[in-house]
């Protein structure tokens, strides 16, 4: 009976592995999207020395940052599960 328990907790963790790095996907794709903005931002407030574009550059700067922190807390998450799944097929194994 255990051993039922353990093989569906490992689909289960498998599950949420992928669902996270299907969000690690999308998420490094929507950083390219943010750096794009970003380096367009800061060579219009480099250029133009505008308040508004200086104000633009430093938010698009901030969506990058919040952007990539969002990446490594979810890579963070898949690495914990990723570990638990690996005790859990030592368990199997051992």
């Amino acid at each position: 009976m255990r051993m039922r328990r353990t093989e569906r907790r490992l689909f289960e963790l498998g599950d949420e592995i992928a669902a996270l790095a299907e969000a690690i996907r999308l998420g490094r794709e929507e950083l390219i999207y943010h750096d794009h903005l970003n380096d367009d931002a800061q060579r219009d407030a480099a250029v133009s020395e505008s308040p508004i574009d200086r104000a633009d550059a430093r938010d698009t700067a901030g969506d990058v940052r919040r952007m990539q922190r969002h990446i490594a807390k979810l890579e963070h998450d898949r690495s914990k599960l990723e570990m638990k799944r690996q005790r859990l097929l030592d368990k199997l194994t051992g």
